[in-house]
């Protein structure tokens, strides 16, 4: 007997008993073929996740209702709502403060960008090394250790109101460039210290590996560390900037017609703090997009460093 004629053995096709596979791409499996206990896994998942969305939005209502009830309920709600939620004084404000939000918008973008570009070379200069460094990295550590613990209301007058009290030849007088340079200045700080966590988080082994292609410094921070660095550190920057977009509405302090300011001047006129509330509905929808890439952005990291 050849062994064309031998028995094949059963559950393949093969002269070993395994079924032949071609070098095409594997079938995928159909709903068909899905075994029971898979479906019923599936089923399970399906059921349990309705039922914690019915769940959440049942303890949702539950818990709006009991706070409306808890406030309307209370003996002055009539005058805090003519006081604070008036839709007669809301709409008289609405225009002048939504052109002062479009100021803050205009600051933060500006400062945004130069606190990204003041931070990477504040966190580039406190990772130096070598003794000949020594004074550069102890400035930029003073710098972060001063304008860390100043409080940005403080920089804000020191600045605002400082810098022209100097009357030298070339200081701006306008308080919205002002602010912003406070702005600038405060972050920046902050923003460093999250790009240097980012920097000395990457091994060294990929510093020795940039060296052993012939990279000098500039090239392996720009080369092989800050690319890896900025994506570790997104989406505590994204969270920074958050902060960032509610204290633009600090510059009001200095005279600038933002948002703020002119919540307060439709404030004083009509005798009623609905502007205000206004203007902080406006911040709030302002950071939610904002606040939602910071999580996306930290989500996506965990993914990818196998932590979620």
């Amino acid at each position: 007997m050849t062994q064309l004629d031998q028995p094949q053995p059963a559950g393949g096709d093969g002269p070993v008993g395994r079924p032949e596979r071609g070098p095409g791409p594997r079938r995928p499996v159909g709903p068909a073929e899905v075994s029971a206990v898979q479906r019923e896994r599936l089923a399970f998942r399906r059921s349990r996740s309705r039922r914690s969305t019915a769940v959440a939005l049942v303890s949702t209502l539950v818990f709006a209702a009991v706070a409306w009830f808890g406030v309307t309920s209370a003996p002055g709600w009539p005058r805090v709502r003519q006081s604070f939620f008036s839709l007669d004084a809301a709409v008289r404000a609405l225009p002048a403060v939504l052109e002062g939000l479009w100021l803050n918008v205009r600051v933060l973008v500006v400062c945004e960008a130069l606190i990204l570009v003041l931070g990477v070379l504040i966190a580039a200069l406190r990772t130096l090394r070598g003794p000949v460094w020594f004074p550069v990295r102890a400035l930029a550590t003073g710098y972060v250790d001063l304008f860390r613990g100043l409080p940005l209301i403080i920089c804000l007058y020191l600045i605002g109101f400082g810098l022209p009290g100097l009357r030298l030849t070339g200081i701006p007088n306008d308080p919205v460039l002002l602010g912003g340079i406070a702005l600038v200045l405060v972050y920046s700080a902050y923003v460093a210290e999250v790009f240097r966590a980012g920097i000395e988080s990457v091994h060294p082994s990929q510093l020795a590996a940039a060296r052993s292609l012939g990279l000098n410094h500039r090239r392996t921070m720009r080369i092989v560390v800050l690319p890896q660095a900025v994506r570790r550190v997104l989406p505590a920057l994204l969270n920074d900037f958050v902060a960032l977009q509610k204290d633009c509405g600090l510059i009001s302090v200095l005279g600038a017609v933002d948002a703020v300011r002119a919540a307060q001047i439709a404030s004083a006129t009509s005798y009623n703090f609905t502007p205000y509330v206004l203007a902080g509905l406006l911040f709030v929808l302002l950071a939610v997009p904002s606040a939602r890439l910071a999580d996306w952005a930290a989500r996506r990291l965990a993914r990818r460093q196998g932590l979620a």
